[in-house]
C-alpha cells in the first residue's frame, strides 16, 4: 500500500487515480485545507494533517505502508513572499515530522513532489539536474530544504527517495473526473480559460520586458497525467533497488505567456482582452527542463508533448467545472 499526502489536491488526485488504475492500493491523508473531498474517488481517505505526529503514527501502525508519495504543501509564490514562516512550517517542518514517523515505522521508500523553482533564474536555456540551485522565493527555498533533508536522511537512516522536480504542471484528467480547481487560482492556463469563458473579464500578463523573445516569461508545460506516470516510474525504480536520486520533469519545450494565451484562444475559439501588468517578485524569466535523465533512467516518455493537447484537456475540464457549453 502507498501512502499519499495531499492527495485531494490537483497533482495528488491524478496520481492516486493512475495508481489505482494500475492495481496499487492507496491511502490518502489530506487536511482538506486546500484539497477537495470530492476528488477522493479512489483508494482510502483519512482527513489528517502531516504535522500531526500522533495521527501519523496511528495510520502507519494500522496500514501495511511500503512507501510514501508526498504532495502536501503550500504552493503560491506570492503568498510565500508575504508569509515565509507559514511555508517553512508547512512545507519543511511538517515534512520532517513525516520522515520521523517513516523512520520509526521502518518505511524506506519516499517520492517527493519538488519543483523547478529551486533553480531560480538559472540563465540556462535548458535546466538539467546539475544546474546550480538558486531559489529566489520562500516557496522554492522550502522545497530545497526538504531535498537537503532527504539527502541527510538517506545517508544516516538508509531512506530511499526520489525527488521529482516538476516544471509547470498543466492540463487535466482526460476523463474529466478530477482537475485543477485552486482558490485562489494563480496558474496561467486556467486563468486564461476563465477569461475565454467570460468568468473573468480579461487576463493580465505580468511583465513584458524579460530577456525572452517576446518579453514575457517562458515556461515548460508538462501534463499532470505525465507527472503522475513519473511517480509510478519512480516508485517502481525504488522497489527494484534503485538508488536515491532527483529528476526534472518537463517536456523540454518553452512557451511564453503570450504564446500560451494565443494557444488558449485557438483551442477555445474565443477572444478576450489581454492586459499588460508589472512584473511579480520571485518570477524567473525562463524555466525549461532538460529531461534527458528521467527519460533514460526511468524510461519516462510524456504522452502529452503538444501545448494545444494540454490546453484542450484543461478546457474540457474547465467547461465541466463551470457548466459551460
Amino acid at each position: 500500500m502507498i501512502l499519499i499526502t495531499g492527495g485531494s489536491g490537483y497533482v495528488g488526485s491524478h496520481v492516486i487515480k493512475l495508481l489505482n488504475n494500475n492495481g496499487y492500493e492507496t491511502i490518502n491523508i489530506d487536511n482538506l485545507e486546500r484539497g477537495h473531498e470530492r476528488f477522493n474517488k479512489w483508494g482510502e481517505f483519512i482527513q489528517a494533517d502531516v504535522g500531526d505526529y500522533d495521527k501519523l503514527k496511528e495510520i502507519f501502525s494500522n496500514y501495511p505502508i511500503e512507501g510514501v508519495m508526498h504532495f502536501a504543501a503550500y504552493a503560491y509564490v506570492d503568498e510565500s513572499i508575504k508569509y515565509p514562516d507559514l511555508y517553512f512550517k508547512n512545507n519543511y517542518e511538517n515534512t520532517l515530522n513525516l520522515l520521523k514517523v517513516m523512520r520509526e515505522e521502518n518505511v524506506k521508500n519516499f517520492i517527493f513532489s519538488s519543483t523547478c523553482s529551486i533553480f531560480g533564474d538559472s540563465g540556462c536555456d535548458l535546466i538539467n539536474e546539475n544546474t546550480p540551485v538558486n531559489p529566489i522565493n520562500p516557496y522554492a527555498e522550502s522545497k530545497l530544504l526538504v531535498e537537503k533533508a532527504l539527502k541527510k536522511e538517506a545517508k544516516l537512516y538508509d531512506l530511499k527517495y526520489v525527488s521529482l522536480r516538476y516544471f509547470n504542471a498543466a492540463g487535466d484528467d482526460p476523463d474529466c473526473e478530477i482537475g485543477e480547481d485552486h482558490n485562489p487560482e494563480t496558474r496561467i492556463i486556467p486563468l486564461t480559460l476563465a477569461a475565454a469563458s467570460g468568468i473573468r473579464k480579461d487576463i493580465t500578463i505580468f511583465g513584458s520586458d524579460y530577456p525572452t523573445p517576446d518579453g514575457t516569461c517562458v515556461r515548460d508545460y508538462v501534463h499532470v497525467n505525465d507527472i503522475a506516470q513519473a511517480h509510478i516510474k519512480a516508485f517502481e525504480y525504488l522497489l527494484d533497488g534503485g538508488e536515491s536520486d532527483s529528476f526534472n520533469i518537463g517536456n523540454g519545450k518553452g512557451f511564453s505567456v503570450k504564446e500560451v494565451i494565443q494557444t488558449c484562444k485557438k483551442v477555445t475559439g474565443r477572444d478576450f482582452p489581454v492586459i499588460m501588468g508589472d512584473k511579480r517578485p520571485g518570477d524567473p524569466a525562463i524555466l525549461v527542463a532538460d529531461s534527458t535523465k528521467i527519460r533514460e533512467k526511468l524510461n519516462w516518455n510524456p504522452k502529452f508533448d503538444n501545448l494545444e493537447d494540454i490546453v484542450e484537456t484543461a478546457w474540457n475540464w474547465h467547461k465541466k467545472l463551470h457548466s459551460i457549453k
